[in-house]
């Protein structure tokens, strides 16, 4: 069966690994990656994949359920339900863009990954305290 969406892992991030599951199908949801009515991968599919507890896949798809973003069907697999309201794919797809050329200026400056990790959470955290003022 071809899948819509080929879940990774980050082992060394501190994120469990059914949120870490979780947050990958939400982002596909909101970069339009899957829509409603696409399957996502069975459990099976997912623990060959990535060599884990069956019970975290499970674990993964009834958090996107609770949600109501998932829905499973009996004998035939789990499947969206909704998609995530939020910024068009073109609007991503625009903003990427200008992320892209800052993080090459960024580069061309001389920062490196962690410069960039620490001044773009900094930028976020002065931006959510403008939010919220």
């Amino acid at each position: 069966m071809f899948c819509l969406i080929e879940f990774t892992l980050d082992r060394s991030s501190g994120v469990s690994t059914y949120l870490q599951l979780a947050h990958q199908v939400k982002q596909a949801l909101r970069l339009g990656t899957l829509r409603p009515g696409d399957q996502l991968p069975t459990a099976r599919e997912v623990v060959e994949s990535l060599a884990i507890n069956p019970n975290t896949v499970l674990k993964a798809y009834r958090e996107l359920e609770r949600e109501g973003l998932v829905e499973g069907r009996p004998g035939m697999g789990t499947f969206v339900r909704q998609g995530v309201a939020g910024p068009t794919l073109a609007d991503h797809t625009r903003v990427r863009r200008g992320l892209e050329a800052w993080m090459r200026d960024a580069r061309a400056a001389g920062l490196d990954q962690e410069d960039l990790r620490v001044l773009f959470t900094v930028v976020m955290a002065d931006l959510a305290k403008e939010d919220v003022a």
